[in-house]
């Protein structure tokens, strides 16, 4: 019987207060409806455009392509891997450049000996780590960095 009693009132209870809930909820929506000003949108008018006849055109700057940038031989090291076994000072897997601009005259002759090294590789000169061929490299490029790390000296 208790429990019957119990929960008749439970019910109850739980009816009134979904009931009360429900009701403020509708009267809260009807105060926030009636407080909030109705905003009304006026069209408007695009400014009108006006072009004057003797305007001349814009004109494109046209950049030859021999404008660009020509890479010297310590950005073309900083965008290869020679960096990741020389650095300028410091013998890493390989001697510093400062180290090999010491051993070799800057002139003709070991650039381009030195070049061909960088592109086809070596060993035994500096010791028994060896250097891996560079094929993808022209001779250009690798000339130029030649004459950058004999130029330090």
């Amino acid at each position: 019987m208790k429990i019957t009693i119990l929960s008749k009132t439970a019910i109850v209870v739980v009816a009134t207060l979904l009931f009360a809930c429900g009701a403020e909820n509708k009267e809260e929506k009807a105060v926030v409806e009636k407080e909030t000003p109705e905003v009304k949108e006026t069209p408007v008018e695009p400014a009108p455009i006006v072009a004057e006849m003797n305007e001349e055109p814009e004109k494109e700057e046209v950049v030859a392509s021999s404008a660009t940038k020509i890479l010297t031989g310590e950005d073309k090291i900083g965008n290869s891997d020679c960096l990741s076994c020389h650095l300028k000072e410091r013998q890493v897997v390989g001697p510093a450049f400062l180290d090999i601009a010491a051993e070799y005259e800057n002139n003709d002759e070991n650039v381009s000996m030195l070049a061909n090294k960088v592109i086809q590789g070596g060993a035994g000169v500096w010791g028994e780590a060896a250097m891996p061929p560079h094929p993808s490299l022209s001779e250009e490029d690798a000339k130029d960095m030649v004459r950058y790390i004999l130029g330090l000296s």
